[in-house]
């Protein structure tokens, strides 16, 4: 490639980057490059270039999956507010609704803990507040009744299938209240709960197990995003655009285990031909 093709390939990836930085972003979509430009305006094109330009506009996610995914690995960090506050505008420019946002805050109480999700949802409630232009939604639905250890076992066994028993099942000879509590709180109070899909909270789960460097409860949740009809390809997507947020060893450690899982579920799938 010559100087001056270069120079084109990279035009196109900033012209790209900044279009899309423009759509989640509206009309405070540059402030933050523009604030670099004093001290690391290179910083500031390579956000563009390469978190809007190389990865947020790859195919395979659409970009309500790809802010619902930031907007979870955000919060589980917990410590980039601004950067929330940025994605949960993002989100509800690209047709998240509140709901789904408020669902996705209170999903990182299983991963991050409340302190996450707490704080997660201080920032969410500054950013409906000036949120004006949103369309009117339905009231949330109701929390799930009944008992709660029937349907987080019955929640259990669909998402994560076997990997989540084995879990379960390994807590029995040291902490079977804990095994008790994890079903009934995180499947039975949390996956049950309405407003947002398994299939997305499953996404969800996988970025902040990502960005959390969390491995085996990364395999676990990647078994459970393929059980509830996520793709290899959704998988992979969302581990590469980690590297944005988490950072590149975060995302080469969560693609080592997708490794590890496809190929567990190759051999499970040829076994039972």
């Amino acid at each position: 490639m010559t100087s001056t093709q270069n120079s084109a390939a990279q035009l196109d990836r900033y012209e790209r980057g900044m279009a899309l930085l423009q759509r989640i972003g509206g009309p405070a979509a540059t402030a933050v490059i523009d604030s670099l430009a004093d001290i690391a305006p290179d910083l500031g094109r390579l956000t563009v270039e390469f978190g809007y330009g190389d990865i947020l506009s790859r195919q395979g996610l659409t970009l309500r999956q790809r802010q619902l995914a930031t907007v979870g690995a955000l919060a589980a960090l917990g410590n980039a507010a601004p950067q929330l506050r940025f994605h949960l505008d993002g989100a509800l420019n690209v047709g998240v609704t509140r709901t789904e946002i408020v669902e996705t805050l209170i999903h990182a109480s299983v991963y991050a803990g409340f302190p996450a999700a707490l704080n997660g949802l201080t920032v969410a409630r500054e950013v409906f507040a000036a949120r004006t232009d949103l369309p009117a939604e339905p009231p949330a639905p109701s929390a799930p009744e009944g008992d709660r250890f029937a349907r987080g076992s019955a929640a259990l066994t669909e998402i994560d299938g076997h990997a989540g028993e084995q879990v379960v099942a390994a807590l029995q000879d040291i902490a079977p209240d804990f095994a008790r509590l994890l079903t009934e709180f995180a499947f039975g109070d949390i996956y049950s709960r309405p407003g947002l899909d398994l299939k997305s909270r499953e996404l969800v789960t996988v970025a902040m197990c990502t960005a959390l460097g969390v491995a085996p409860q990364l395999g676990v949740h990647i078994h459970g995003l393929l059980n509830v009809g996520g793709t290899e390809q959704e998988v992979v997507e969302v581990l590469i655009q980690m590297a944005g947020y988490a950072g590149f060893p975060a995302a080469l450690n969560g693609i080592t285990v997708a490794r590890a899982v496809f190929a567990e579920r190759k051999i499970n799938q040829n076994s039972d031909v």
